[in-house]
């Protein structure tokens, strides 16, 4: 497959915050700057290994669990969706992922790996609830599991599983995709799954102990893009958060509408998140209080990037896009240029779903949600290894 290759001066009308959104390169250590490089140099996809992935010379697929799997008395749920990984004191980590489910029969399960990745357990951390789709991870080290149902909640859960999920109903009431936490300013971030969505962001008026926000006593807010698309934000607080007489995102009138907001990010002062109604990916740079497009599907013949869904960033800046449909890819946006890191060949009918680092870089966590077969039954996650 051809990589296509962004001319900086297409990249930089695309993105006004191209700099601050890939970190910019010339502020960068020689050492960064060489990390920043890293996954453009990898090569080209090899034909699909034995598992059906097409991966860079040098790069290995494992396949971890499949939905209906017996996995130390758990049984892998069925259409894996957001995950994160989480370390533990032993070297190990553990790897959460949803399960995108009606009727209460959505929840979280867990994979935990000892410091040579083997699993060594697997369990439930929540039970009983509705669509878990995405979610984000938090410095206190719990996930965040959002409900993608109307008036749907978010769930704080405990990777370790010693600790019951809880609904933190001070996030809000609504259609939840994804939640980014920024960790210098101790605000979350939140993306809503409508063609009329929202950005969120939440502000603790209370911290615990160790300085963490408490998701119990804070405001929500929603975002305004000030006279076009693109440029600075005007927050506006919601007066009813849980929805009780009209939906979120029409409580304010001048509020910015997105066309289906997907997966959200915080990396190095940054927000990234993305929509998928329109193939946009999303950069708003908290400092400056102002939003750009780094990605746009629509300024492309033939675009790579399709479907745009979860996103991540790596140790470098690079930007890690999960595509729901398209080609099952996870594509790279990263020093100006936009390709394939991998692509799972025969699953037409599913999404990629979860992407995730271990702690220390080496291994990347995702699922095929509906796998081969194309149902929810059928979902697989993988694990990838290789020179990251």
């Amino acid at each position: 497959m051809k990589r296509m290759d962004l001319s900086k001066r297409q990249f930089l009308r695309q993105s006004l915050l191209v700099m601050g959104a890939f970190i910019g390169n010339a502020f960068l250590p020689s050492s960064m700057q060489a990390a920043l490089l890293s996954l453009a140099t990898k090569g080209d996809l090899q034909i699909a290994d034995e598992n059906g992935v097409r991966l860079p010379l040098g790069f290995k697929s494992r396949i971890v669990a499949r939905s209906g799997q017996i996995l130390f008395n758990y049984q892998w749920h069925a259409a894996p969706d957001g995950g994160a990984v989480f370390a533990t004191d032993d070297n190990g980590w553990i790897y959460v992922s949803n399960s995108e489910m009606e009727h209460e029969a959505g929840g979280v399960g867990a994979l935990r790996f000892d410091h040579n990745g083997k699993i060594v357990d697997a369990y439930s951390i929540l039970t009983r609830t509705n669509r878990n789709c995405a979610g984000g991870h938090t410095p206190w080290q719990t996930w965040l599991s959002c409900e993608e149902v109307e008036k749907g909640r978010v769930w704080e859960c405990d990777p370790f599983g010693k600790k019951e999920g809880v609904a933190r109903h001070a996030l809000g009431f609504f259609r939840h995709e994804a939640i980014a936490v920024d960790s210098v300013n101790h605000q979350l971030y939140l993306t809503e799954d409508e063609t009329d969505g929202c950005l969120y962001r939440y502000t603790a008026r209370s911290f615990d102990k160790q300085g963490y926000p408490s998701l119990e006593d804070g405001f929500l807010e929603v975002a305004e893009v000030v006279g076009s698309a693109v440029g600075k934000v005007r927050w506006h607080k919601l007066l009813d958060p849980l929805a009780e007489a009209m939906s979120t995102r029409n409580q304010i009138d001048s509020a910015t509408h997105f066309n289906g907001g997907e997966g959200i990010w915080y990396h190095r002062g940054v927000i990234y998140f993305t929509s998928k109604g329109d193939n946009r990916v999303w950069a708003y740079e908290i400092s400056q209080n102002e939003l750009s497009i780094v990605y746009n599907g629509s300024q492309y013949e033939s675009p790579v990037l399709t479907g745009v869904d979860n996103i991540i960033a790596n140790q470098a800046g690079e930007l890690l896009v999960a595509e729901d449909g398209g080609n099952m890819q996870i594509v790279v946006l990263a020093d100006g240029k936009v390709f394939p890191l991998l692509q799972v060949v025969g699953h037409q009918s599913s999404e990629i779903t979860g992407p995730a680092f271990s702690p220390d870089g080496k291994r990347l966590y995702f699922s095929s949600q509906r796998g081969a077969a194309g149902n929810n039954q059928d979902g697989v996650t993988f694990e990838i290894t290789g020179p990251f």
